[in-house]
């Protein structure tokens, strides 16, 4: 990040989740005064206890002009968001004469369509950030996340679902997959990570997916050629519960690609249902 920006405001466009708390604590922490950006229906209350403003995500003029006068002059997207449709949104007057920009940003997949609002920031002068600059401690690292590793048929099926992203990623697909027994179990796409492992989970239930005991590895890497200033994958203790329901052995993430939220957390409630987290080399 360029010096000029260091002594300016950081704005941190706020979704859903801990993790736009998490990188504006992070950045006070730096020096760095955050101003966060709530959207209405998906952020965390608790952004109230930095300076902020609540927005609906239409409202792209009051977003600009209220950036301007906090002197903003870099931005950062993080949390999760449900996508919208263009037509769904009450858009400002700001937005209206933006509407071909957002027009051309919805036609297409999700990286495109964050490709596309980034520019949109770009052309008001900003310099869009990722959440691993500002925090680069939420990273995770290679090895255990805490106190159990991988067995030898996990680590094949890491293997497997990280090949599977990687392949796929042409498709701008989902971001996860789980593999047990070298099965492919399941693929992430529009539901995103919870609502997949509750599939798994309904789906060994049902005993639709015979496995016998704690089986299978929930796999997260980002998609290559993915932009990881606008869509940086992430984990949190909520995955961990999500994987237990699923009765899964692990849970492994791309290190150095791949955020961590409240990660002590997240180490003692996995050690505690005896799963194992772990970082793989990309």
């Amino acid at each position: 990040m360029s010096e000029p920006g260091e002594s300016r405001p950081l704005a941190i466009v706020c979704g859903g989740g801990r993790f736009p708390i998490e990188v504006a604590r992070a950045a006070a922490a730096a020096g760095r005064p955050p101003f966060l950006v709530g959207i209405v229906g998906a952020a965390d209350p608790a952004i109230e206890g930095f300076a902020h403003v609540w927005l609906r995500i239409g409202q792209l003029g009051r977003l600009f002009s209220t950036l301007e006068a906090q002197g903003v002059a870099e931005v950062a997207l993080i949390g999760g968001l449900t996508r919208p449709n263009l037509a769904d949104l009450a858009l400002d007057w700001g937005a209206i004469k933006r509407l071909p920009e957002l027009v051309q940003a919805f036609r297409g997949g999700d990286n495109h369509l964050l490709a596309g609002v980034a520019a949109l920031f770009e052309r008001e002068g900003l310099h869009v950030v990722g959440a691993h600059e500002i925090a680069p401690q939420l990273l995770a690292p290679v090895g255990p996340i805490g106190g159990r590793a991988a067995a030898p048929q996990a680590e094949a099926d890491i293997r497997v679902g990280a090949a599977l992203i990687a392949a796929l990623s042409p498709f701008d697909a989902g971001q996860g997959v789980v593999v047990a027994e070298g099965r492919v179990v399941a693929i992430e796409a529009a539901e995103g990570t919870d609502a997949m492992l509750r599939r798994v989970a309904e789906l060994r239930a049902a005993r639709r997916l015979r496995l016998s005991g704690p089986s299978g590895v929930f796999v997260k890497a980002p998609k290559r050629g993915q932009d990881l200033r606008l869509d940086m994958p992430a984990v949190g203790p909520q995955t961990v519960a999500a994987a237990v329901k699923a009765q899964l052995q692990g849970v492994a993430v791309a290190a150095g690609t791949v955020l961590i939220a409240e990660r002590d957390r997240l180490a003692r409630d996995a050690n505690a249902a005896g799963l194992f987290v772990v970082g793989f080399a990309p």
